[in-house]
């Protein structure tokens, strides 16, 4: 199900962290070949900034809109004959989800059930058949299937267990789409990745968190004992998977994407200390207060999965698909990329 030339791709969540990735990505890959019609309510965490550099192309637009928005979406539907969706508008902090439970439940089951009928309606022929070009992929989390003991992965077929109302929100619209592609025979595929790091990351996150506040010399918060495994994934190597399984994969299926990176959330901390300090210059007067007093252990997050780590053996033999980038290197990345963009201001970075 290759693109064809001048595919209409219709991105939803476009200039948050990922999605603004993916279609800086896109771009690079497949140039004028085909259009991309952006569609971002441009919420807190949503910067048009991340798309500075790509805003004039011909071959893109940009749409300021609400995903739960029925008439909205339908008409860029109507508008633009879209051929693809992929979907990875969603509200996505657990923090605050336990404190604003219902705004996750509206954006992330809501605004995919808009989508869905939305795509249904404008793709589904009178037959109930769906035109081959067709498809949509959901972006989902490993967050669905709760939380690891010391061994094991989670694959495909791992029951779904959320333990946060992001998670459970997330597990929510993933089910969704599965209802779709059973009931309507409808063209999707999920996608259930590990944690993302890399540029354009709004600083709520783990990563760019501690490296904003050690540039800034404030106290970098680690939740109970530090001791919680999470699976790095370079962001750029989620975009590449995603592109694949929108070419190659087949429709119906669920593919788990992972970095084959599981580190404690005290060894990413101590790893941005770390590379804080090679890649500061001697002279940068920042560089004094680098160091692990920084570190301050607060009161864990209530729900707080242990591990997640996962197998995704599937992708690779379906797709190829391989992560490209160590950590060592990504994490490198990462850190230059916020030294290079820290601004101090209210919303993080700059351009």
């Amino acid at each position: 199900m290759l693109l064809s030339v001048m595919s209409k791709v219709l991105v939803t969540g476009g200039a948050g962290f990922i999605g603004s990735n993916y279609i800086h990505y896109m771009f690079d890959k497949y140039g004028r070949d085909i259009r991309i019609i952006n569609v971002d309510k441009l919420t807190y965490a949503g910067r048009l900034e991340n798309l500075a550099e790509i805003a004039d192309r011909e071959n893109y637009t940009f749409v300021n809109a609400d995903i739960c928005d029925r008439e909205a979406v339908e008409r860029i539907f109507a508008e633009n004959e879209i051929d693809r969706v992929v979907h990875f508008a969603a509200e996505s902090h657990v923090d605050r989800s336990i404190e604003e439970p219902e705004i996750f439940v509206k954006t992330n089951v809501l605004g995919t059930a808009v989508l869905l009928n939305a795509a249904r309606k404008a793709w589904e022929r009178e037959d109930g058949t769906y035109p081959r070009d067709k498809k949509f992929l959901h972006v989902s989390t490993d967050e669905v299937y709760g939380s690891l003991g010391e061994t094991g992965y989670f694959y495909e077929t791992t029951p779904y267990a959320p333990h946060s109302p992001y998670s459970a929100s997330k597990a929510s619209a993933d089910m969704l789409v599965r209802s779709y592609m059973d009931t309507y025979g409808f063209p999707a595929n999920i996608t259930n990745c590990s944690n993302n790091y890399g540029p354009r990351q709004f600083p709520e996150k783990l990563i760019p968190l501690m490296i904003k506040n050690a540039l800034q010399g404030e106290k970098l918060p680690v939740y109970g004992d530090g001791l919680n495994v999470r699976d790095w994934l370079y962001v750029e190597d989620h975009v590449k998977a995603i592109d694949l399984v929108q070419e190659k994969g087949r429709i119906f299926e669920t593919y788990n994407i992972g970095g084959c990176n599981e580190k404690t959330n005290l060894e990413i901390v101590n790893t941005i200390l770390e590379v804080l300090q090679e890649t500061l210059e001697e002279n940068d007067p920042r560089k004094a207060f680098i160091n692990d007093g920084l570190i301050e252990y607060v009161e864990d997050r209530k729900g707080h999965d242990r591990r997640y780590a996962i197998n995704a053996d599937k992708i690779r033999r379906e797709t190829g698909w391989t992560p490209e980038t160590s950590f060592e290197d990504g994490i490198r990345e990462t850190v230059r990329w916020y030294v290079d963009k820290l601004d101090c201001s209210s919303r993080g970075f700059g351009v």
